[in-house]
């Protein structure tokens, strides 16, 4: 609010419609800001007028800008495997293991806890996702064997967290996203993949392989976690077998030979 009061030097209550629009002009083409910064802005500022001056607020007027939805580059299942093949330690290798086999979130990997290893039912419980949300994801057996070698390679198992923070690994807070970031991109540049990674795209990874192996879009919804289904609906727009499942109108069509053009 200070801002917009500071750009037109005036206080914020003798300010209308036509001032908020000029604003998020100039946001977008002095400030250079993103289509969600610009939004953050326009609710700030339809709060302050709407709870604290009490006046009306027009969305038609005002309208939030649309946000530009990029869709991520996947790796293949092949390069999946050579990002953890090219792990630097055997942290990192468990870390971006349990980040494709599961699906989590970054947050969400973080704060797991041995409890939360499920070896009877082959689950992994996560507490307090997005939305305060609890669910279960499936548990490799693959997974299980490599979280047995990691915890047993744990300095420090009192704090019962399966992935506890410092730079032993031995602290009683658990490790931050930092560290997910940094195993993805040391391994990254040790397999010598020239796409961008980051930890979330490996929870991408995940649903879209998941996808292209005969998985279902509801089952994979409730894998991540998602409330609404149109969020899971992205990985049809990934996925090489929904891709590849129409063939282009191109190929249908009768084409003279470049020969006979020539002619």
């Amino acid at each position: 609010m200070e801002r917009f009061a500071q750009h037109f030097h005036c206080s914020p209550d003798r300010l209308g419609t036509r001032h908020i629009r000029e604003y998020q002009a100039q946001l977008f083409t002095v400030q250079k800001l993103s289509p969600g910064s610009v939004t953050n802005h326009l609710c700030a500022l339809r709060f302050f007028y709407i709870q604290t001056l009490k006046k009306p607020w027009s969305i038609a007027d005002t309208p939030y800008p649309k946000k530009r939805h990029r869709l991520p580059t996947i790796l293949s299942q092949e390069e999946v495997a050579q990002l953890i093949d090219a792990a630097p330690t055997p942290f990192y290798r468990t870390v971006l293991m349990t980040l494709y086999a599961t699906g989590v979130r970054n947050a969400e990997l973080t704060r797991l806890k041995v409890s939360d290893v499920d070896s009877q039912r082959m689950v992994i419980h996560v507490q307090g996702g997005k939305g305060r949300k609890d669910r279960d994801v499936m548990l490799s057996p693959k997974l299980l064997e490599e979280l047995r070698q990691h915890w047993r390679r744990l300095p420090q198992k009192s704090t019962g967290l399966l992935f506890p923070g410092n730079r032993w690994h031995s602290g009683d807070q658990p490790i931050d996203t930092k560290t997910l970031r940094h195993a993805c991109q040391h391994a990254r540049r040790c397999a010598g993949i020239k796409k961008t990674v980051y930890p979330h795209l490996l929870r991408h990874c995940f649903a879209t392989h998941l996808l292209e192996a005969g998985a279902d879009l509801y089952t994979i919804q409730i894998l991540l976690g998602h409330r609404d289904l149109k969020e899971t609906t992205i990985y049809l727009h990934l996925s090489q077998r929904h891709l590849h499942a129409t063939a282009s109108p191109l190929d249908a069509l009768v084409l003279k030979g470049r020969s006979q053009q020539e002619e």
